[in-house]
């Protein structure tokens, strides 16, 4: 039960009262977060886009945008040595990052057609890389306030709760652009709940503590960047997972694309589909958690990869069953997948690090896969405008069967090519 998990949370510290208040905070500042990625993030950002009339490249664009930004952390890192507030930077970053998202929604009352995919991409870049920087400070800060036993289950306690009601907000606001009468309107509704939401967020932020910060012991900036570069198991790992990120990318981050602009589904149906994904993700966080008890957490992070594989390879159903059956599949798939992806590389990252040295690690990591998750959507977008003349299939499901078949064999391969570099599983 998601109860017991966290009272195991609290039992081994003197404090227990105090830490019990930490971790409900960041489980509750996290709501609102989630809220607001589900409703301006996943398929309405893509809806959004084509309403601002983008097309697939720049679609493709926005989407790299999110990871291409991460390599900002590196920065933030450096930064970090010289912070003695990490509340104070993780909250304001923060709190920019949303706001600047909630701003795009103005970008339709404001500026003509010909402005308006520009000024998006603008204002998103603005958001995503304050969204780095509170990334690399709120990692930091989460691994001294959450105790090493219960890692891998209090995450999975708290991704469980933020799913539940990133379901629920995918699913109202596929509603609310069906039926509010015009896609204005719709939109409207969803940046002004966005906004609400973004006060209440910034009010958790600032509830945090600000704990002591450990900082490295290497004194110049350049030894602290060679410390993970120079860690051969790490970086194996990091190269790997990039190489996989940069071939995911090309397909899974246009899903939405496919099916509104392809495949034509309704926003509804679209909708329904991610919140099926949803739904499965916050039921596989609380397992995946659970085994992240008993198993490390690199060796878990293996076994999520052919599922997110398997999501893409699902596509190719499409030439003989009903549409919204194959969506449904792919997207429970992908929802395993990525529910353990997104867990066990967040505590892999925050327990398998120097505790010292850990924002750098974080950095680098985000940096290279933040790259590849920046060349991988503009790679899918131009992929779909070369086949825009072509077969149809190809573009229905041909591209994502074809990046799933890679992902699958180099699934199969990483135990192997993580092995001969000692890589800790």
């Amino acid at each position: 039960m998601p109860q017991i998990a966290f009272l195991k949370a609290f039992r081994f510290r003197r404090n227990a009262t105090e830490q019990r208040r930490w971790l409900q905070t960041s489980v509750i500042e996290g709501i609102p977060a989630t809220i607001i990625g589900n409703i301006l993030g996943g398929p309405i950002l893509t809806a959004f886009l084509l309403y601002l009339k983008a097309g697939s490249t720049a679609v493709g664009l926005v989407l790299a945008i999110q990871s291409l930004a991460n390599i900002v952390q590196v920065f933030a890192a450096f930064f970090m040595q010289r912070m003695e507030n990490r509340k104070f930077w993780m909250a304001l970053s923060g709190i920019l990052h949303r706001m600047f998202w909630v701003l795009t929604g103005l970008i339709p009352v404001l500026l003509p057609v010909p402005a308006r995919v520009p000024a998006f991409v603008a204002l998103f870049a603005c958001s995503f890389i304050s969204a780095a920087v509170s990334g690399v400070v709120w990692s930091s800060l989460m691994s001294d306030m959450v105790p090493a036993q219960v890692r891998g289950r209090y995450f999975g306690v708290r991704n469980t709760v933020h799913w539940a009601f990133a379901s629920i907000a995918l699913l109202l606001s596929g509603q609310i652009l069906e039926s509010a009468g015009s896609p204005a309107a719709g939109f409207a509704i969803l940046y002004l709940t966005a906004a609400i939401c973004t006060v209440w967020n910034g009010i958790m932020l600032l509830r945090y503590p600000n704990l002591p910060f450990e900082k490295s012991q290497e004194t110049s900036g350049v030894g602290r960047l060679l410390k993970p570069v120079r860690d051969r198991a790490f970086m194996t790992a990091t190269g790997f997972i990039a190489l996989f990120i940069l071939i995911q990318n090309a397909a899974v981050p246009l899903f939405s694309y496919v099916m509104l602009d392809i495949l034509g589904v309704s926003y509804t149906a679209v909708t329904v589909v991610t919140t099926v994904q949803m739904i499965v993700m916050m039921i596989s966080y609380y397992a995946w958690g659970s085994l992240n008890a008993r198993y490390p957490a690199f060796t878990l992070l293996l076994c999520s990869l052919p599922f997110i594989a398997l999501a893409c390879l699902l596509w190719a159903g499409l030439a003989f069953l009903p549409v919204l059956a194959v969506l449904v599949l792919v997207h429970i798939a992908l929802g395993i997948g990525q529910g353990g992806y997104n867990l066990l590389n967040f505590t892999f990252l925050i327990g398998d690090t120097p505790k010292a040295d850990r924002p750098m690690y974080i950095a680098v990591f985000a940096a290279a896969t933040g790259l590849m998750g920046f060349v991988g959507p503009l790679i899918g977008g131009i992929l779909y405008d070369a086949i825009a003349g072509g077969p149809a299939w190809m573009g229905q499901y041909g591209i994502s069967m074809f990046t799933g078949l890679i992902m699958m064999a180099l699934a199969g391969a990483g135990p192997f090519i993580l092995s001969a570099s000692r890589v800790p599983r």
